[in-house]
């Protein structure tokens, strides 16, 4: 039972359960008068007609649920309007007002340069990210249409069969019409969260439809409606947990099968008995399911993979990544920029600080005077054959008296912070497990380049030459292959990258040990335009660095090349790697994006609000969707979308000058 109990275990999986079985119950009872009214194609329309609203609201900076219910209320009232005129059907202006607002909705979201919402999200929902309030939200949906249907039950049957009778007996079909209108908005935005403005059909539908083949009672429907909603909440999470897909398409599937396998197993018991199963036996049957979900027993909670490492007391474990800009201004402000909330928070202080560097959770201001760590409150932990992700506060951790910081590197055992001029390199080593609970405590320094790979460093010296250490002891394997004149390190899924003299020497893990491969430059290259600082993005075999005044280097790890792209003088490079773009910042404060095989530019838009005159440069952060400039002379962020012709998706207007900049929670 293991794979049907570990899923739920986890905190935001629950949320997702709760939500899940909440939204149920609103669609159960709004859905049946969909299903026995044959309101079906309004309650498509509605569904979908979501879009301009939310859109809207995203833009505004609004609550994208309130935007929903503003265009749910809009298609309800033109549907009710243009359906008082006899000219044509109501289904005629049911479909002109659903193609008009998705119509809309599409051309908002296709002209707006700053969209910060994702799309995909709002068109298939994302139930693993309901927060506890949403739950609330949820909560009173679901006791505000309890009381509709109930007050309202005899009006909606008299509507449902015979709107005339139902005049006659005084019961206002207009009225009832309304505010069956008014339920179904309710359920349409209560479920968009869940399962999109796609998709909110299938749960409005699929349930009710499935419970009308068990029964004819309406209130039978109704709670057969939201067992199968129930149901199909649990399986589909379960789905989504074990094969990896959209949660909120998993939930609206599961939904649509059990109304095809209800309906084949009506007629199978159609014609081997012609009589309905005893649907409260039914409920008996398909509800035991439900309270295995979350369930876990006291010992599990104190088993040691509960909390697997990276846990912090009081964090709160998520469905995504976190992701944080950590920034200095030139007065020594540390300040967070959440990507997801758009949230600034307070890091410390750090008086002249020169640059930045960051290993995914922690970024480290360094100058003169020092340096500080700053937990940016975001992590990943990556077991392998799953991923937890983790937000907290933002925590300054003090500081220590060492110089500015070159690069960071750390796993789960140490952190190495190499610092120094180029010419004597030291790396100050720190413990891990004493960091992550918020304390710096120092372990040790070396002279040289150190990298952690696969519980051991590998150290390069000074002179070139390298060696595999054990963490407490002495060196214990020398590496095959040198490395004259070190200077810039890197760490890629394929092992740990040195910049050398004459090329790269690339250290990796085998079965048997450690290999050392070099991967020599084309030519002879100058001192002034060798690769001493790389950058790409996280686990990208695909490197890039400054080559002095050409331009830009592109190291392969994987074909082990080198390729030289001739762009004249750069203020600052990346790539996301592989099938991606090579992004170039040039003084002008233009952005390139080259290709990555001939070096022809594919795009380019100016970026900085001014050129560059000074010695501090702006640094291209990138990740697997968006890459970041930070723009000190405009006091602004911007968010690039580098798959989209260097569209700027988001711009975060400061109140300061982000000098200096690095991602975490990646």
């Amino acid at each position: 039972m293991e794979w049907l109990i570990a899923p739920f275990e986890i905190g935001f999986v629950q949320r997702a359960l709760w939500g899940g079985l909440l939204v149920s119950g609103v669609c159960a009872l709004a859905g049946t008068w969909v299903v026995v009214r044959g309101m079906a194609f309004l309650g498509e329309a509605m569904a979908h007609g979501l879009l301009p609203g939310v859109a809207v609201a995203a833009l505004v900076g609004g609550n994208p649920v309130v935007g929903a219910a503003f265009s749910a209320a809009a298609i309800a009232a033109g549907v009710t309007a243009l359906g008082r005129g006899s000219r044509f059907a109501a289904d005629t202006a049911i479909g002109l007002l659903f193609a008009g607002m998705l119509s809309l909705g599409v051309i908002i979201v296709s002209r707006s340069q700053s969209f910060a919402v994702d799309v995909t999200g709002m068109l298939f929902g994302d139930v693993l990210a309901i927060r506890d309030r949403d739950l609330v939200y949820l909560a009173v949906a679901l006791g505000i249409s309890l009381i509709v249907t109930v007050l309202g039950h005899r009006a909606f049957v008299a509507l449902a069969f015979d709107s005339r009778t139902a005049h006659t007996l005084g019961l206002r079909p207009r009225w009832a019409h309304a505010v069956l209108l008014g339920l179904l908005t309710l359920a349409i935005v209560a479920s968009f969260q869940v399962v999109g403005t796609l998709l909110v059909f299938g749960l409005l539908i699929a349930p009710p439809a499935a419970a009308t083949y068990w029964s004819d009672r309406i209130p039978v429907i109704m709670g057969l409606a939201a067992v199968f909603g129930g149901f199909a909440t649990v399986a589909g999470l379960l789905v989504s947990w074990h094969a990896g897909t959209a949660a909120g398409a998993s939930i609206a599937a599961v939904a649509v099968g059990v109304f095809f396998v209800s309906a084949l197993a009506s007629r199978i018991r159609m014609r081997l008995s012609g009589t309905r199963m005893n649907p409260s036996a039914l409920l008996l049957v398909l509800g035991l399911a439900l309270p295995l979900a979350g369930c876990e027993s006291a010992a599990e909670e104190t088993r040691a993979e509960d909390k697997p490492h990276g846990y912090v007391e009081g964090a709160q474990e998520t469905d995504s990544a976190q992701p944080r800009l950590v920034v200095v201004d030139p007065t020594g402000g540390i300040r967070t920029i959440d990507l997801l909330t758009e949230q600034i928070a307070d890091g410390g202080r750090l008086p002249g600080a020169t640059r930045i560097a960051g290993d995914d959770r922690y970024a480290y201001p360094s100058g003169p005077e020092g340096l500080r760590i700053v937990d940016g409150g975001g992590w990943t932990v990556d077991h392998g054959d799953h991923v937890h992700y983790y937000r907290a506060a933002v925590r300054d951790l003090g500081g220590l008296p060492r110089g500015e910081v070159v690069a960071v590197h750390s796993d789960s055992m140490s952190t190495v912070m190499i610092t120094g001029p180029p010419t004597a390199p030291e790396t100050v080593l720190l413990d891990r497990h004493a960091q992550e609970s918020g304390t710096v405590t120092e372990r040790g320094v070396l002279s040289g380049l150190a990298v952690p790979l696969a519980e051991h460093l590998i150290v390069v010296s000074t002179d070139g030459r390298g060696e595999i250490r054990d963490r407490d002891g002495p060196a214990a394997t020398a590496l095959t292959e040198s490395c004259p004149r070190p200077q810039g390190t890197a760490v890629t899924r394929r092992g740990v990258v040195f910049g050398c003299a004459d090329g790269a020497v690339v250290v990796a893990a085998a079965a048997d040990g450690f290999t050392a491969t070099k991967i020599p430059y084309p030519d002879a290259v100058p001192a002034a335009e060798r690769a001493t600082d790389f950058a790409h993005r996280k686990g990208s075999t695909t490197l890039v660095a400054r080559a002095g005044e050409r331009g830009v280097w592109v190291l392969d790890i994987v074909s082990r090349t080198w390729r030289l792209v001739e762009t004249g003088p750069v203020a600052a490079a990346n790539t996301a790697g592989e099938s991606s773009a090579l992004l170039v910042l040039t003084r002008d404060g233009v952005l390139h994006a080259h290709d990555l095989t001939t070096g022809a530019v594919t795009a380019h838009t100016r970026v900085l609000a001014e050129p560059l005159t000074g010695a501090t440069l702006p640094v291209i952060e990138i990740d697997t969707a968006r890459a970041y400039i930070n723009d000190s002379s405009g006091h602004a962020v911007h968010e690039i979308d580098y798959r989209d012709n260097l569209r700027r998706a988001r711009t975060f207007a400061l109140d300061f000058a982000p000098e200096h900049m690095v991602e975490t929670g990646r």
